[in-house]
């Protein structure tokens, strides 16, 4: 039986805006969960104690918590984690879905199937990753690459819907700005994977001044130790504790970076306004850039609340999902002006 081609376009399109959605809450969840200090609130994977649900576990849960009444595991942390598990579960069913759809419907869907496979791909390496960062005890690289697949996932999340949309058209000349929009997005993700570091590493209160630091411009810093990849929460290679001056260099990059990022993404943001297809997106762009500069100032001011540093994480995903969208426009406007398009 012949399925109506709109009814599948439709279908398709409504996966593909709630997977966008999914991803970008599990972005913020995984926030909440790494700041609570959630994520081995179910030490074993993909259960918990080698059960579905914290409900069976609850005599393991309790005898760890009293060992040590401020350790990782507690009932709310169990439910955290494991809330955290679920929704990613089902994320990584809708993207099944999606993939199988992509395949399946490739002529009425005018689309190739190959975007929605990577998908898939770095879905599963980032089941891989979460696994690892449970059994690999919070490892700092560990965290911090799970957390850049998910703004992977939301990019490619993003570009997918992007497909999904009509717009006003852009001029050819605005492919001209591709490259530039490409570096914006590099530069971003540099930052993010500062943020992770700072936030895997416990960094965010290693300078609790500003603008200085320690009440220097330039403290004093252990970068070699600070940015040290292969070592265990809290340790250095060598096995000893991490200092807090490799602490302060970790928080210190982050800090000084950001400012490349703002004044970068602002100018570009501020370039592209002027298109009627890209006006709603920079201005996005632009406010959430004042909203992280205020966030991640209020973080230091008001000693890390957990829901500015939520927000502040937020934040970053909505950059992730603005910029890749205008990449996605300005792409589809430059190839349709390249030689022998249309």
């Amino acid at each position: 039986m012949r399925q109506d081609p709109d009814r599948v376009r439709r279908r398709y399109r409504r996966l593909v805006f709630l997977t966008l959605f999914l991803t970008f809450d599990l972005i913020m969840f995984g926030a909440f969960v790494r700041l609570t200090d959630s994520g081995l609130g179910c030490p074993d994977w993909p259960g918990c104690y080698s059960r579905i649900t914290p409900i069976g576990a609850m005599d393991h849960i309790r005898a760890a918590q009293e060992a040590m009444p401020f350790g990782p595991v507690s009932v709310a942390k169990a439910w955290i984690e494991m809330l955290h598990r679920y929704i990613a579960s089902f994320l990584g069913l809708l993207i099944i879905v999606i993939m199988v759809m992509a395949w399946r419907h490739r002529r009425v869907l005018a689309q190739g199937p190959g975007l929605a496979t990577t998908l898939f791909i770095v879905v599963c390496l980032q089941g891989a990753f979460g696994a690892w960062t449970v059994t690999l005890k919070l490892m700092p690289v560990i965290v911090t690459t799970h957390l850049l697949g998910g703004m992977l996932m939301l990019a490619m999340a993003a570009w997918l819907a992007a497909r999904q949309q009509r717009y006003a058209p852009l001029p050819a000349e605005a492919g001209h700005w591709r490259p530039w929009t490409i570096l914006g997005l590099a530069i971003l993700g540099v930052q993010i994977a500062l943020g992770g570091w700072v936030s895997t590493n416990y960094a965010a209160l290693a300078c609790m001044d500003f603008p200085t630091c320690h009440g220097d411009w330039i403290p004093e810093m252990d970068f070699a130790g600070g940015f040290s990849l292969v070592r265990a929460l809290g340790e250095l290679p060598s096995g000893e504790l991490i200092s807090q001056s490799a602490l302060t260099a970790i928080h210190w990059v982050h800090r000084n970076f950001a400012f490349v990022v703002f004044a970068y993404l602002g100018w570009l943001a501020w370039r592209l306004r002027s298109y009627a297809g890209l006006e709603r997106l920079a201005k996005g762009i632009l406010w959430v850039l004042v909203m992280q500069f205020a966030t991640g100032l209020g973080s230091v001011v008001l000693q890390w609340p957990l829901l500015l540093a939520v927000v502040h994480n937020g934040g970053a995903a909505l950059l992730v999902l603005l910029g890749t969208t205008v990449l996605a426009r300005i792409n589809r406007a430059a190839s349709a002006a390249a030689p022998g398009a249309g």
